[in-house]
């Protein structure tokens, strides 16, 4: 489908000029950054400084979210007693991170911790009664869960009906009945500087105060900076927005795991085809790093991911980044098969205005990758199903414009349970609900977005033609706003009628697209790569004028700067 370009602005709104200018100044930036920097919140160059430079010494208090300090008391309290704890952690890779940032910090006090990362093919999501009851036969009388527990009510209440102080630190969507624990941590309950944290950064600063109080008792402090690769890795994977605090702890984050001083990131980095020592982005983490972990509990066990990240032995984690990446494999294997089959079934509904797609045998690990496909391919919300026990068991993503979670709430009645945020869920439903859910999901989609087909949108920041593309000046501007992800996202340049001057296909499968695109305006030639995009471009297409959408930056491949042109979209010239 055709992409419909719109100019990417705030609230409607273009940046003002005498403000842009301002922030240009007081930034050191120049204009054209400085309009981008407005589009992405910053309203003075003070907000502009801390945006370009954000230094840990910005990071906010735990004190200042609902219940962080609380939590922390409470624990050390307990601790102090003599209390065993144990923590609850989701086997994704926000949970996997934050357990392991968790267990690090309660080890370099000498607080031994045991830890429960539920099966995802026999437990599922969350917490269960049985889990909690097991950990209650072992002693454990203080529970702290990182990255899930706000909707698990009935197996929160249970362990405190066991005698256990339970510490609740998640940043889902909290239901309306609370869970009966002794203090929830959640931006999404109470507030605090930063709703958009994800489960290892509401962990990260509930640990850091918690590492204050145990300092004061036995006179030694860990430095939480050590621990700031795992905060990135798990906040980079969960696609939170990255503003505010998220994008402060990711950058700093990033710097951490370039140094690669932990064995396991080292390792994994390895497997990846990364030096130990390379800095990697964002996309990279993203895309490399992140599905290795995920892997683990999608196709094995989360344990062999949380034995990677805290184990100081190079041959173990060798040994373990080598099954992680075995995994990832069988993954995308499972992955393909899946999507193959499900793809087939929605483009046999062109007139649905979503899709509910369920297959009896298909892996529960990879249905939510599926699901996202299915979104990226055809724009419409979309659940994947598959068998779990009596139940189905489903993974959804959504599009810009339709609420997942609002969505649900109108299907609730069909529905064992349902949880998640605005662009993904999970939900069950028994085999026999399953079409009056697919009706009334996409009659709830329908009644959002009407009835035609949603175009997917692109959005473009400014038009810049090749001579600001190859300005290096700017291209180390925009450098600066690095990391690019969800609520930060890079910036798309529009310039109009360029000449295809030569096209050619790369890559092992052939399956990428090399063109020399030349814009007569200025006199510039430069190449452009349109990744996956061999299908979209063909020999024939040579001597045409497109309007290209992109991202410039600068590519130091061997040590030689070049301008690296990426092509995000493209249509005729003259549309």
């Amino acid at each position: 489908m055709q992409k419909t370009w719109k100019a990417r602005t705030r609230d409607g709104q273009e940046a003002p000029e005498e403000l842009a200018s301002q922030i240009a100044k007081g930034c050191g930036v120049s204009l054209r950054m400085a309009r981008l920097l407005w589009l992405r919140g910053v309203d003075s160059p003070a907000e502009g400084n801390v945006y370009l430079d954000p230094r840990l010494r910005y990071l906010s208090s735990p004190r200042l979210w609902h219940g962080m300090a609380e939590a922390a008391g409470e624990i050390d309290r307990r601790l102090a007693e003599g209390g065993r704890l144990a923590i609850w952690g989701d086997y994704d890779v926000d949970g996997i991170t934050g357990t392991a940032l968790a267990l690090e910090v309660l080890r370099y006090h000498g607080i031994s911790a045991s830890w429960h990362i539920p099966d995802r093919r026999t437990e599922g999501y969350g917490m269960n009664e049985a889990g909690v009851e097991a950990l209650a036969r072992q002693g454990i009388d203080i529970l702290l869960t990182v990255d899930c527990g706000i909707s698990d009510e009935k197996a929160i209440a249970r362990a405190r009906e066991l005698g256990m102080t339970v510490i609740v630190t998640d940043h889902h969507i909290p239901p309306q009945l609370l869970p009966p624990a002794t203090v929830i941590c959640n931006p999404k309950v109470g507030g605090g500087p930063c709703l958009s944290l994800s489960g290892v950064g509401v962990i990260f600063y509930v640990m850091a105060e918690l590492n204050a109080l145990l300092a004061r008792r036995n006179g030694k402090k860990m430095d939480m900076r050590s621990v700031l690769d795992l905060v990135a890795l798990g906040t980079l994977a969960d696609l939170v927005e990255l503003e505010g605090q998220n994008r402060i702890l990711v950058q700093n984050g990033l710097k951490i795991l370039a140094d690669a001083r932990r064995p396991g990131i080292s390792e994994l980095k390895a497997v990846c085809g990364f030096s130990p020592a390379a800095a990697l982005g964002a996309g990279q983490v993203v895309f490399s790093l992140a599905p290795r972990i995920n892997a683990a509990g999608r196709m094995a066990s989360a344990q062999t991911a949380l034995d990677l990240l805290l184990s100081t032995d190079f041959d173990a984690c060798r040994r373990l980044s080598t099954m992680l990446d075995g995994y990832n494999s069988l993954r995308r294997q499972e992955e393909d098969k899946i999507c193959e089959a499900a793809m087939l079934e929605a483009e046999q509904l062109p007139d649905d205005p979503a899709y509910v797609i369920a297959g009896d045998d298909w892996n529960q690990g990879v249905i939510g990758i599926v699901a996202s496909r299915i979104v990226e391919k055809f724009n419409k919300p979309a659940f994947v199903l598959c068998r779990d026990g009596a139940c189905l068991k489903g993974s959804g993503r959504s599009i810009e414009g339709f609420d997942l979670h609002a969505g649900l709430e109108l299907c609730a009645n069909d529905l064992v349970g349902y949880g998640g945020h605005r662009m993904a869920a999970g939900i069950r439903v028994m085999p026999e609900k399953l079409e009056d859910f697919r009706r009334h999901f996409c009659e709830a989609v329908r009644g959002s977005l009407g009835s035609a087909p949603v175009p997917p949108v692109q959005y473009i920041d400014a038009e810049l033609d090749f001579s600001g593309a190859s300005n290096f000046a700017f291209l180390k501007e925009l450098g600066l706003l690095q990391p690019f992800g969800v609520g930060n996202p890079e910036p798309v340049f529009s310039v109009h009628s360029l000449i295809i001057k030569k096209i050619r296909t790369f890559g092992i499968k052939k399956n990428h697209a090399l063109l020399e695109l030349a814009d007569e305006s200025c006199g510039i030639t430069l190449r452009a790569k349109a990744w996956r995009g061999a299908d979209r471009f063909t020999s024939g297409m040579e001597g045409s004028r497109i309007d290209l959408a992109y991202t410039p930056s600068i590519d130091m491949y061997n040590g030689v700067a070049s301008v690296d042109i990426k092509i995000k979209d493209w249509r005729p010239a003259n549309v």
